[in-house]
């Protein structure tokens, strides 16, 4: 059994990481496929076609600097979507190696031109992240290929990167990081809490310390031993799985960390794994030199641009989720340096009134996964990735004036323009647009274990100001965006 646990192969790890990398692409296409056109498309809140002639393909690479219309990028997206379902059900396993090379390689071309032509709203660390495990797994070859060890291990250095940079972003970010309290805050202030947030929140302080300490010890010391011989790479692979699972249960943050886990996989030998369950491997694989050679230089080409971002993590100015090449390979990753201590939401209101006074009836729109109504328990969305959910919280801390996009929302929502308002949880005002929309911000917090018992409610707020004023169709129309 020991021989078997310092079995150095990884063909189990390499057909988990190919079926999951099919699944995490579907989510993706999935959401460009409900959401790019409302957001970005023709008509969207910042408009690609007005976008991509500012830019050129060196700048933003991808399929749209050539053409865009909203029905090509249908098509793109439901390319996206099939190519997707094929890897997640191994159906290019069986073709020639290079015909499996170029499914995954087309899978990365594509994801890569939404991304460059996604703006702010495509903007997430995990989306280069996506696209840099997805350009390694061009090379991981099918099922009847020995799994090359070069490339899992280029996923380790991956995954060390996210996790790394994370923690060393915290440690010279905000200060309560250092004085480990930022979780007694960070589990009510996330941009979409869960259904457990909640209970994590009102935890002891005793806890949220220890959930701290826990979290410096695997993204700062456990990763370190990704690298180490076998069985040790796989122990801690299993405390990443752990943290990442931890995260996963405790918040909504898209795919980060499924694919995160997911990534943790390329540490687990095969020989781990027969330890628990006993499969049948396959004995009969092949590894031409052409294929080795193309992995080498793979690596050669990993080294070569990993300069910039071990210079990045070194740097008392790390930046986070940051990509030195517009093909988003080989990046930095991290994610909250700072952590905000009250939890600040834009509400938005409508009515149909036709003047606006102290008996004004105003009606709130509700968004799919962020706090709006106090008694509404939050949903679980994540893996799914509610974009424009992400960007109000954003903007609930900034000035309006730095959400130009917001304005077009709002126009958006005064036209009844039915692709953004799908976005939504609701639409008030189905049988008539409203005349006036309004947009206050509260601060919110979770109710105490004795408030939720008395009034229901999953969250107490209180109005701070006004963030827009009333505005009419008007008001908006004569707006040069």
């Amino acid at each position: 059994m020991v021989e078997g646990i310092y079995q150095a192969d990884y063909w189990i790890s390499r057909f988990i990481i190919q079926r999951g990398m099919g699944f995490i692409y579907l989510l993706a296409f999935l959401v460009a496929f409900h959401q790019f056109r409302p957001l970005v498309g023709e008509n969207g809140l910042l408009p690609a076609p007005e976008f991509l002639k500012r830019t050129t393909f060196k700048e933003f690479p991808g399929i749209f600097q050539w053409h865009y219309s909203d029905s090509f990028f249908g098509w793109i997206a439901a390319s996206g979507l099939f190519l997707s379902l094929l890897a997640l059900f191994g159906v290019s396993d069986s073709w020639p190696v290079w015909l499996t090379m170029l499914h995954w390689f087309l899978l990365w071309a594509l994801y890569l031109s939404i991304v460059n032509a996604g703006q702010i709203f495509y903007g997430f660390g995990w989306e280069s992240l996506l696209l840099e495990a997805g350009f390694y797994a061009i090379f991981l070859g099918p099922l009847h290929y020995n799994a090359p060890v070069v490339v899992i291990f280029l996923l380790r250095w991956l995954l060390f990167r996210v996790e790394f940079g994370a923690g060393l972003i915290k440690m010279r970010g905000d200060r309560c990081w250092r004085n480990l309290t930022c979780l007694k805050y960070h589990h009510e202030t996330q941009p979409l809490p869960n259904p457990l947030s909640r209970f994590f929140h009102n935890l002891p302080n005793s806890i949220h310390t220890f959930e701290t300490l826990s979290n410096y010890v695997v993204q700062l010391g456990v990763v370190w031993l990704l690298f180490a011989p076998q069985p040790v790479a796989s122990y801690a692979a299993a405390l990443i799985v752990l943290s990442q699972g931890y995260l996963i249960i405790s918040g909504n943050y898209a795919w980060l960390n499924w694919l995160t886990l997911l990534l943790a996989f390329s540490g687990f030998s095969d020989g781990f794994f027969q330890q628990f369950v006993h499969l049948s491997l396959p004995t009969e694989l092949v590894s031409p030199v052409w294929f080795q050679g193309l992995t080498a230089v793979l690596t050669l080409a990993v080294i070569y641009l990993s300069m910039h971002p071990i210079k990045n993590m070194i740097s008392p100015s790390q930046r986070m989720n940051a990509s030195f090449n517009n093909l988003h390979l080989v990046n930095t990753y991290g994610a909250f340096g700072s952590v905000t201590k009250e939890r600040r939401e834009i509400v938005v209101e409508g009515t149909t009134d036709d003047h606006i006074d102290e008996n004004t009836v105003w009606k709130t729109y509700e968004f799919k996964g962020k706090p709006t109504d106090p008694s509404r328990r939050p949903p679980q969305v994540a893996p799914y990735h509610l974009r424009l959910d992400w960007q109000m919280w954003f903007a609930a801390m900034k000035d309006i004036r730095s959400s130009p996009w917001f304005i077009r929302l709002v126009l958006k929502l005064l036209e009844n323009h039915q692709p953004v308002v799908k976005l939504l949880k609701n639409n008030p005002f189905e049988k008539e647009p409203p005349k006036f929309i309004r947009a206050g911000l509260y601060i919110y917090r979770f109710t105490t274990p004795e408030e939720k018992r008395e009034s229901g409610r999953w969250w107490h707020r209180h109005y701070q100001y006004e963030y827009m004023p009333p505005q009419s169709l008007h008001d908006l129309k004569g707006i040069n965006f």
